[in-house]
């Protein structure tokens, strides 16, 4: 397959790594330091699950330089998605599928909006994986999944080739005919974990522990859920109840990635996180206080680290 990488960052180095060294003719994008550092030593990753080193990948800061592609799998930060669509244009043939790994599920539609409904497929990622300096990804623990599917439930000769190409790939993956459904299932967990690990500055393991902030990650993951159950997904009534059990299984480390990018001063993706459960609440007539909560609060880090006036 000839395999696109928009966005280069844990989830597309890690993925794109492992993809390349199974044999798939796979371009890199990046930009930066990361991609001076892919042109120079090549990428490494390294990972519970065996460390990689692709000497010389093909890497580019253009998307259009690499001519055509099978399947683009798209991972840049959400504020960057529609100027990143419009890149990778020239890329989209026939039957070129477009699946992002993004976080959120306003994703897909905004790709859809820039590329067409048949260009885009949907997809969920479930890695701790991130840029421990330029040219290296650090995956961390075991969990490395894809899960992918056409909107229509089809299981489409596209997406049952990159099927094949992840089993070579020795990638966990899974081709769902309910896509939607699985969106929406990590979106739940993603917006509580994101919302209550950011706001409080401490990870999972924390949350978990103190009452009143067990409290709150449930009450968030619940207006999601009441959320999606409005759209029209099939989630269960005690869905939020589900997600806090899996929760107490997880290491008591783990955090967000808003919450790095909080600590870094950076950028927070947080209008695609609860701020679009808190949009989508609105316009469905769901009440979702304990979202619009989160995205009160953290607004003022939303666009980086916040100027601070002294005196």
């Amino acid at each position: 397959m000839r395999i696109t990488i928009m966005g280069s960052g844990g989830v597309g180095g890690y993925f794109g790594a492992r993809l390349a060294q199974a044999g798939c003719d796979v371009t890199f994008v990046a930009r930066g330091a990361h991609l001076a550092a892919l042109r120079s030593g090549g990428l490494r990753v390294t990972s519970p699950l065996g460390d990689i080193h692709l000497a010389r990948p093909q890497v580019t800061d253009q998307a259009a330089d690499a001519v055509s592609a099978d399947l683009v799998l798209f991972g840049v930060k959400l504020w960057d998605t529609e100027a990143a669509a419009a890149s990778i244009r020239p890329l989209i043939g026939q039957h070129t599928a477009v699946i992002s790994f993004q976080n959120g599920v306003v994703k897909d539609e905004l790709l859809r909006a820039a590329l067409g409904e048949g260009a885009v497929a949907g997809g969920v990622c479930y890695i701790a994986a991130a840029i421990a300096e330029p040219g290296v990804i650090r995956h961390t623990g075991t969990l490395q999944k894809l899960v992918f599917g056409e909107f229509d439930g089809q299981r489409s000769p596209r997406l049952r080739a990159f099927a094949q190409a992840c089993e070579a790939a020795g990638i966990t993956h899974e081709l769902t005919d309910q896509i939607r459904r699985s969106q929406w299932e990590k979106f739940v967990f993603l917006v509580g974990l994101s919302a209550t690990t950011t706001a409080a500055r401490v990870p999972i393991g924390v949350i978990r522990s103190h009452p009143r902030s067990r409290a709150l990650l449930h009450d968030l993951m619940d207006e999601v859920v009441q959320v999606a159950r409005a759209e029209g997904v099939d989630l269960p009534p005690d869905f939020a109840a589900q997600r806090l059990a899996f929760a107490d299984g997880l290491p008591a480390t783990m955090t967000a990635s808003m919450h790095h990018d909080l600590q870094r001063g950076s950028r927070l993706e947080l209008p695609w996180l609860s701020g679009d459960v808190v949009a989508r609440g609105l316009r469905l007539g769901v009440p979702t206080p304990c979202n619009r909560a989160i995205v009160d609060l953290l607004s003022v880090h939303a666009d980086g680290a916040p100027a601070v006036a002294l005196g």
